[in-house]
This record gives C-alpha cells, structure tokens and sequence, in this order.
C-alpha cells in the first residue's frame, strides 16, 4: 500500500492529509505549528511536529520511504521550494507541491517537482483522490457522503455494454453520463458500450466510490 507525507498542514494540506486516511492510506503529516499537528492527531497515521527544511530531520523521518510528500506550507515561498528541492535531491519518488502564484509554480517544475497545484483551482480532497488513482480525473463533493467522480475508462470495461458491467450491482454507483472525445451523452442507455478513452460520470455514496478508486492504481 502506498505511504503519503503531506508537509505544511494549513487548510489545504489538513484536506489531502486526512482525506488520504480516510482512504485508509498510511499518512504522515508534518508541521512546524504544535497546534495544528494536535487537530489532525486523529486524521493521521502520525503527525509530527518539526522543521522540513532542515534536510537532517527529513532523513531522520524516512521521508525517502513515502511513495509520495506533499508540500503544502503556507505564504512562505522560500522554504516551499527549499523543501521542494530537499525532496528531490533525497530521490523522493513523487512530489506534489502546492504554489502560490504561476511564477511559484514555475520555480517548482524548474526544481524538479513532479506536479503542481493552485489551491484555488485544486480542492484538496480532489487531489487526494487523484494521487490514489490516476483514472480519478475530477471530484465533486455533492454531500458530506455523496460524490459526483469523472473516471477514465479501465481495459476491463472497454467494449462492454452498461448492462454487461452492472456498475450499480458491483459499485453501487450510477453512471450519470459518457464522454467520447467532445460529445458528451447524458443520461446512457444499459446497451451502450464503453470504449478505450471514455472517460465516465458516476454519481454515488464515498464509500462505494472508494471500490472504484482500487480498481486500477495509480503509478
């Protein structure tokens, strides 16, 4: 099973942390405030309290056994790509890094970062689900139990009818529409059949969205 850091856990970072664990993933989360490691205590497999800038403490961590480490730090600039570059000179297999601005964003695909997002246009929760499974193309929280999910059709579903792969009895989840290159179709009868690059639009409970997020890992 994939193991998750996620450094600098402000509102943003807190959303990927604990929605990472309640996909049952081993997450650590780092921070430097006392405050904000006791709030997400619960939401955690470990949370601690330390300096990720300092390249010692990261190693002293394990940082470089995490699949992938998140850096979420706040309005400091500096030390997101300081820790950014600490990262991937230790040969951290996947970094994801939250920047400030298309400039800062810039700066961390120049210092290797492996991706970027913009808080204001990435949900924390959206790129949590994203991490786990690469077909996760998009998420919608409708309910505090309810999800809208855009997932990109897996081999095992390709030329087969929605009645031949029974999402519903399966997953529990309702196919709301197909996406086929531009076109969209709404509202998909039982007999049309999904083919390579379809991306689906499912509607249906968290926790049967989670079945759909195992069927096919991501990297």
């Amino acid at each position: 099973m994939k193991q998750f850091a996620v450094i600098g856990l402000g509102r943003f970072g807190s959303s990927v942390a604990r929605t990472l664990y309640e996909l049952g993933y081993d997450v650590l989360g780092i921070d430097l405030d006392e405050e904000k490691i006791q709030n997400m205590a619960d939401f955690t497999t470990h949370a601690v309290t330390a300096d990720a800038t300092d390249e010692n403490t990261l190693k002293a961590l394990g940082i470089r056994n995490f699949d992938v480490v998140v850096v979420s730090i706040g309005q400091d600039i500096q030390s997101s790509i300081l820790v950014t570059l600490i990262l991937k000179d230790l040969n951290v297999k996947y970094v994801v890094a939250k920047a400030q601005n298309e400039l800062h964003g810039k700066v961390l695909y120049k210092i290797g970062a492996d991706r970027v997002v913009f808080p204001e246009r990435d949900m924390g929760m959206r790129v949590a689900h994203n991490l786990v499974s690469s077909n996760i193309l998009d998420y919608i929280e409708l309910a505090p139990d309810y999800s809208v999910v855009e997932i990109a059709a897996v081999p095992e579903w390709y030329n087969k009818s929605l009645r031949e792969l029974n999402m519903r009895a399966k997953f529990g989840i309702n196919v709301m529409a197909i996406k086929k290159d531009k076109d969209i179709n709404i509202s998909p009868k039982a007999d049309d059949v999904i083919e390579e690059g379809d991306v689906l639009i499912v509607v249906g409970s968290n926790e049967d969205l989670k079945k759909l997020e195992r069927i096919h890992p991501n990297r």
